[in-house]
């Protein structure tokens, strides 16, 4: 499995951005998949994920971010609104051949190479 971040940018705050990710060589069907990202200098955090068809967010994007994906296709998306600077980092699509805990990154197998979201105040 191939994971292809995209849809990054500079945007001011208050603005929006769309992250897509798709998988090539296998489809989102009954596996777990997330976004996570990481800033200069800190630890990659967790930001949403689907598994077993919910959804999950970290408390300071709920209402915010929106996670979906194109049932029986290899895309997912993130929507991002209302961006604050603190949202400013690398995003990272990943994905899981099993359920397990959705906020640990090492629970994911499969990883995209990384998208730049950078929100100027």
């Amino acid at each position: 499995v191939q994971l292809q971040a995209s849809g990054g940018g500079l945007v001011q705050t208050g603005g929006s951005l769309r992250l897509s990710c798709e998988a090539s060589g296998h489809t989102f069907r009954g596996y777990m998949m997330g976004w996570f990202r990481q800033a200069p200098g800190k630890e990659r955090e967790f930001v949403a994920a689907l598994s077993g068809g919910s959804p999950y967010y970290r408390d300071s994007v709920k209402g915010r971010f929106t996670i979906s994906r194109e049932s029986g296709k290899t895309m997912m998306s993130l929507q991002m609104n209302t961006l604050e600077p603190e949202d400013t980092a690398v995003y990272y699509c990943a994905a899981a051949d099993r359920i397990r805990s959705v906020s640990l990154a090492r629970n994911y197998d499969y990883w995209g190479q990384g998208t730049q979201v950078t929100v100027s105040s």
